[in-house]
């Protein structure tokens, strides 16, 4: 039981160690939390929002898009998802009228943006222009 018990512990301190040390991509944001994990985060990394709705099939189609990109960037990026239906602050106050929207912001600032569900070499190179 003794052996047990010490390789359960080494497993778990490996994988603790892990997750420390991955960057975080993608978080899911709220109106409360907009300010701190896309703008505060925008000042050292860019964080792509993807303003979405699960009713929303170009947003469910572009979703694994994004994510897909996100990971190849390995922590050039942040992902950002908001809900529009949950969060209508953030909604309203970056004029989302349409959906999917996507902006890049930057220092604090939207510095590019697109609507709809573009195909991924679009999206990629969207990215590439922006990062």
């Amino acid at each position: 039981m003794d052996e047990l018990e010490r390789i359960k512990k080494e497993k778990m301190e490996k994988l603790a160690r892990k997750l420390r040390e991955e960057p975080k991509t993608e978080i899911k944001v709220s109106d409360g939390s907009f300010a701190k994990d896309v703008l505060e985060q925008s000042m050292s990394v860019p964080v792509v929002v993807d303003f979405w709705a699960e009713w929303c099939m170009p947003c469910v189609m572009l979703a694994p898009v994004l994510e897909k990109l996100t990971k190849e960037y390995n922590g050039k990026i942040i992902l950002a998802k908001v809900n529009v239906d949950e969060n209508p602050q953030s909604s309203t106050q970056y004029k989302i009228s349409s959906i999917p929207a996507v902006k890049m912001f930057k220092e604090g600032k939207i510095v590019d943006e697109f609507v709809g569900a573009l195909p991924e070499p679009n999206i990629r190179q969207w990215l590439d222009k922006n990062v």
